[in-house]
This record gives C-alpha cells, structure tokens and sequence, in this order.
C-alpha cells in the first residue's frame, strides 16, 4: 500500500529482456536502503525490488504488466517516481493507493500559469465512472486531484514543488502515463454493479 507521495526519482540505467519478461535496473538515493522481497512504486506500478547494489536496485516486469503500464515505454536513461510502501504509524499525507495501475491515459495539453502547470489527460471511456470531479487519482504514482472532468478527459494542477521533485517536469503532450483511480470509489462501483444485477442475495 502506499500514499502517492514520491520520495525520490530514479533513472532507469540499464533494461534487459529475458523471456517475455523484463528487467530494470534503477538508480536512486533511496536504492542502497531498500532489501530484496521489499515492495516499492514505481511510477505508480509496485515491483519488488530483487537485488541492491549501491545505489543501483534492480525489479523485473512481467508480459502482462509490460501490456497494461507505460513501463513496456521505459528507456535508458528515462526518470521514474518512486516511493516505498506506507508503514502502520505513516501518515497518510496523499490517499490510499496499491500500485495496481488500471490503464494508461494520454498527456494530450501541458499549460504553464503563474506558478503552477496544468495537465490535461485523456482516457478511455470505460473507465468514466471511476472519475470524479474533485477525486482522487494517481498519475505515474503522484496522488492529484482531477478537475474539469469530461467523459474520456480530466485535468490536474501542479504545484512547483511537485514539478520538480517528480518526472512531470520531463512529461510532454503524447506521453503515456500510468493511472490508478480512487480504490474506494472502485469498490463502491462495483457493488453498485453487482447490486444492479441482482448478486447481492447469492
């Protein structure tokens, strides 16, 4: 479980295929603290970390989180967010996220303001009724606040510390980010869906 606050970014410095699967080792300031078997978010997708080498730790991504992430995207040398998993006595400073990404969205309009950058996402409609306006969401792992929400579109508003503490100062329109909706909201949709068709007496 973790919150979609990042504590650091780390560079992607090598990729390997084995099989269908694939490999990535990561460098990062907080790679010499983690251990093997130890679960950590990377952009928004929790890997566990196999081995530690210095600063450099290394996770595997198999074919079916290659196809649902942006991850199958990542190349040498690209920014990825990271964040360990929330502790019993953490705060939870941003919302309850469990690194299991839905789908992917597009960066389709990038807009500085005065201060802060706006974002503006598409995505694909079946996933409408997750999106609330003023809900919550993780985009490549960064618990945001989604406004301005249409039935494939929302926008998120960042703020210069987030910007430059996270890959969003390297997101440009086209590029895939990875989204996880609100796990409440997803639980109560699903009720709602069994409900509707008469499940909740069997």
């Amino acid at each position: 479980m973790f919150t979609g606050i990042i504590e650091t970014i780390g560079t992607i410095i090598s990729i390997e295929n084995k099989g269908t699967n694939r490999i990535f080792q990561v460098q990062s300031a907080i790679s010499a603290e983690l251990k093997p078997d130890q679960s950590v978010s990377h952009n928004g997708i929790c890997l566990t970390v196999e081995k530690v080498q210095g600063d450099i730790h290394q996770v595997t991504a198999i074919h079916e989180t290659l196809v649902k992430t942006n991850l199958g995207n990542w190349k040498t040398g690209d920014l990825v967010n990271l964040e360990r998993c929330l502790t019993p006595n953490g705060r939870l400073d941003g919302h309850f996220v469990q690194g299991h990404v839905d789908t992917t969205a597009t960066c389709i309009e990038k807009t500085a303001l005065e201060g802060s950058w706006q974002f503006r996402f598409e995505f694909a409609g079946k996933f409408a009724r997750l999106v609330v306006e003023k809900g919550s969401i993780a985009v490549n792992g960064i618990s945001l606040t989604i406004f301005d929400v249409t039935q494939q579109q929302f926008s998120v508003a960042i703020i210069p510390y987030t910007f430059e503490h996270t890959n969003m100062h390297r997101l440009n329109t086209g590029d895939s980010v990875n989204l996880e909706f609100d796990m409440v909201g997803k639980y109560v949709v699903r009720g709602m869906e069994l409900s509707a068709k008469g499940f909740e007496n069997n």
